[in-house]
């Protein structure tokens, strides 16, 4: 089985977060979910983001980075929005990075050094009118990884909400949150 580093979105290490992970344990994956806001959870994003900002989001990062310091080499990296950035800059810089599955965020790859690593899989997943992941860019970057890396996937899924996937969050969408579950346990069957 795989063993996987999740990192949180804007809101913090919130429920829905530790929901997704713990499914991940249940399916026997080994998982890790570092509270990068230091037990802070915010009631909306605009306060998350606000604290991320006030933190410093390299300050965000570096906790990110810390975390994977004390695990080994051999992770599966998984980002949600915010987390995302840690999750890519880890499976990008880091050696030995399974993959990584960037869920509502995407950067592009020169943010990290250049090219994407050979032999490492990644998943993006998205709705397709986001305004953070289609209008922000993120759909962009997605797209130019998919189209420079040998093993790349994104998912578009119908819809115009941001963190889809956390159960807690009024934007949560059970429909596509299951279709982004059964794709992420596919690829850590596959990678593991």
């Amino acid at each position: 089985m795989a063993e996987v580093l999740v990192f949180h979105h804007g809101h913090g290490l919130t429920a829905g977060v530790r929901e997704f992970a713990d499914r991940l344990r249940r399916a026997g994956h080994t998982v890790h979910a570092p509270d990068l806001y230091e037990g802070k959870v915010f009631d909306t994003l605009d306060e998350g983001i606000g604290y991320a900002g006030s933190a410093g989001f390299d300050t965000i990062t570096a906790r990110g980075v810390a975390a994977a310091e004390k695990l080994p080499a051999g992770l599966v990296y998984l980002g949600f929005s915010l987390g995302v950035m840690s999750a890519q800059m880890l499976a990008q810089t880091r050696p030995g990075a399974k993959g990584a599955l960037l869920i509502e965020a995407c950067v592009p790859v020169s943010e990290f050094g250049g090219a994407w690593p050979g032999g490492v899989p990644v998943q993006v997943h998205g709705m397709d009118a986001d305004p953070f992941f289609a209008g922000e860019g993120d759909v962009d970057a997605a797209r130019a990884l998919v189209e420079a890396s040998g093993d790349a996937e994104l998912f578009l899924y119908p819809g115009d909400r941001h963190l889809f996937n956390d159960s807690t969050l009024p934007s949560w969408d059970r429909r596509a949150a299951e279709q982004v579950h059964a794709r992420v346990l596919g690829f850590l069957d596959r990678v593991a």
